[in-house]
């Protein structure tokens, strides 16, 4: 993936798979500066839960990242926690949904929003 905004070591990726998704809520909104938001926040089953969402604003401790075609921005205290994460966009019997495979996980709950360190 390449860095559009910053030059850090630490990394996010989305699939394309997720990328595409992200492409068709974005034209959905009818915004095209929209970016995927990804965050961790505390709370949850297992201590952090996972935030997904279409944001338009940079924030001054934000990272962006760009991979097939659209942008992640990431706050640094979350990027810290997802360093090496994949984003990915899963369609099943169950539902759709996104979903982050995280490296720094310690444990994940069974529905896959939360996680420890």
């Amino acid at each position: 993936m390449a860095e559009t905004e910053h030059n850090y070591a630490a990394r996010v990726s989305v699939t394309e798979s997720a990328a595409e998704r992200v492409q068709t809520l974005i034209q959905m909104e009818g915004k095209p500066n929209m970016m995927l938001r990804l965050g961790v926040s505390g709370g949850g089953c297992s201590g952090f839960q996972y935030g997904i969402s279409l944001d338009d604003s940079i924030n001054d401790d934000d990272r962006v990242f760009e991979e097939y075609g659209i942008r992640v921005v990431i706050d640094q205290t979350s990027l810290d926690l997802l360093d090496g994460s994949v984003v990915d966009y899963v369609e099943d019997l169950v539902g759709a949904s996104f979903q982050v495979k995280n490296p720094n996980a310690s444990s994940t709950c069974g529905c896959g929003s939360s996680f420890s360190v």
